[in-house]
């Protein structure tokens, strides 16, 4: 044995040493104090429980809430920290109030978890403290168990002292806290799958877009501010007409046109509401999202690259993910001021299953390949600066040769113009020769996958048809398949199908 292992070994024999003897001192005790403390508050031990749960993501919304409950007039609380080594299975009030069934435990300031609660703040929040509580309402018991190791993610209030009613009641009034005081509100907020298959939510701070630094024509981006901002604008015009607020927006195109860059023009330009930004694994937790954005609304929720997971069966053969976002899309109640913005590469993944539901998605827009004007305009947006010398028939020609490509292409060839200044000295001021050559560079041959990353294919294929040119009929994505024989296969990737 080495000397480290030596040392492992004698650290975990004094580790467990202690912990044998902390076992020994509680299991020693008819009871241990806490009991006989709830005991005593309450005046025995025959009371009903009452309790309800929450999703672990508003775990801080709870504690804001308690903390402000139990600081209301007329209240009295003590608060005390119930603690219990790890892997013992959780317990509840009833286990509390019987002495049965409960793991070593000790007392004193209640654990805290750091969670975020804004932007650069985070708020501590107890992971289990038991409430002592005497209000108008009598004397009564509150168990707040957080997320537990081992347990259901979920965080858990009960009640006892109270009957069900006034229980009921005064779960109900920390509800109403919880959503008014919800951290989440009016803030963007990425949506992630965390490793137990639940939601994680994370504060991020988007630099706004200006509509002029949004390169589309104005008829295109016209229609998109009349769609997703004009409701909003004119909402309580609309709501007294009879009319919905509730939206849904389609952008698609090829790659690297601009789609994500007008998404995040239109979050800026909505301050006022919830942001809920969902991409990948995220959007097969879109039921549950679309509930918070009820709650949360007015809301915006992203959907990216909805063409990625459409086929994805995770809800069974035939509740593939996109069903579940339609359903969810069509389940938010109609007078909330909900957008639900979703982008695609790939519309004709989407299009068949959206026209089977309509209503969903009330208006889709092409983010198409910037024509001539508009590549000219993206040329000043991104090289402003440094391409302030260079002549207007160089500019002129460099829009000309870049007919067909994409707003990525354009600002990856003026960071490789400048990197070429850079490489000579004077990165302020780019030339003729270091604009045009990059740009050879970029459409030289060899080029070929690098114009795919950046959104400009060569050969793009289009899965509706088969190695000869054919089209293949295949299932379509939220649309049950109907009765067949023989065999079927489709890889999404190499967007082919292949039948018998």
């Amino acid at each position: 044995m080495t000397g480290d292992q030596q040392q492992q070994a004698q650290q975990f024999a004094r580790d467990f040493q202690a912990f044998m003897e902390w076992t020994q001192e509680v299991s020693e005790r008819r009871n241990p104090p806490v009991i006989d403390q709830l005991h005593e508050h309450l005046g025995g031990t025959d009371h009903s429980v009452i309790s309800r749960e929450w999703s672990p993501v508003e775990h801080v919304n709870l504690q804001r809430a308690l903390d402000v409950w139990r600081r209301q007039d007329g209240r009295e609380v003590t608060v005390v920290g119930l603690s219990s080594p790890r892997h013992f299975s959780s317990f509840g009030l009833g286990e509390l109030l019987s002495g049965d069934g409960l793991p070593p435990l000790r007392t004193g300031s209640p654990d805290v978890i750091d969670l975020a609660s804004g932007p650069g703040q985070t708020l501590a929040c107890w992971k289990r403290a038991l409430l002592l509580v005497r209000d108008p309402c009598g004397t009564y018991a509150l168990l707040v168990n957080g997320p537990q190791p081992h347990e259901e993610p979920d965080v858990r209030i009960e009640v006892a002292g109270v009957d069900t009613g006034a229980a009921q009641a005064l779960l109900s009034d920390i509800d109403r806290l919880r959503s008014e005081l919800n951290v989440f509100r009016g803030q963007s907020i990425v949506v992630e799958s965390n490793r137990m298959g639940g939601l994680s939510l994370s504060f991020v701070q988007l630099p706004p877009v200006a509509r002029e630094d949004v390169i589309l024509p104005e008829e295109v981006l016209g229609r998109v501010d009349r769609h997703a901002l004009g409701i909003t604008a004119h909402a309580q015009t609309l709501r007294d007409a009879g009319q919905h607020l509730k939206r849904g927006l389609l952008l698609f195109g090829p790659p690297g046109t601009g789609k994500t860059h007008t998404v995040r023009y239109l979050i800026g330009r909505r301050p006022d509401a919830t942001r809920l930004l969902l991409q990948g694994e995220a959007l097969h937790s879109v039921s549950a999202v679309a509930g918070l954005a009820r709650e949360l609304a007015p809301s915006v929720v992203v959907l990216e690259d909805v063409d990625l997971v459409a086929e994805d069966r995770e809800y069974g053969q035939h509740n593939p993910v996109l069903f579940a976002l339609l359903e969810a899309m069509d389940g938010s109640a109609a007078d909330s001021d909900l957008l639900f913005v979703l982008t695609t590469n790939r519309a004709e993944v989407l299009e068949r299953a959206l026209v089977q539901r309509p209503g969903r998605v009330d208006v889709a827009v092409e983010i198409a390949r910037p024509d001539g004007p508009a590549r000219a305009r993206l040329l000043e947006l991104y090289g402003a600066d440094v391409l302030a010398g260079l002549p207007e028939d160089d500019r002129a020609r460099v829009v000309d040769r870049t007919d067909g490509v994409t707003a990525s292409f354009l600002k990856e060839l003026i960071r490789r113009a400048v990197l070429a200044a850079a490489e000579e000295g004077r990165a302020d001021r780019v030339s003729a020769h270091d604009i045009h050559t990059a740009l050879d560079d970029l459409l030289d041959q060899s080029q070929s996958v690098t114009r795919s990353l950046l959104g400009l294919g060569d050969h793009e294929a289009d899965d509706t048809d088969d190695e000869d040119g054919a089209p293949v009929e295949g299932p379509t994505p939220g649309v049950a398949p109907g009765a067949s024989y023989g065999w079927f296969a489709y890889a999404p990737h190499a967007r082919r199908r292949y039948r018998d």
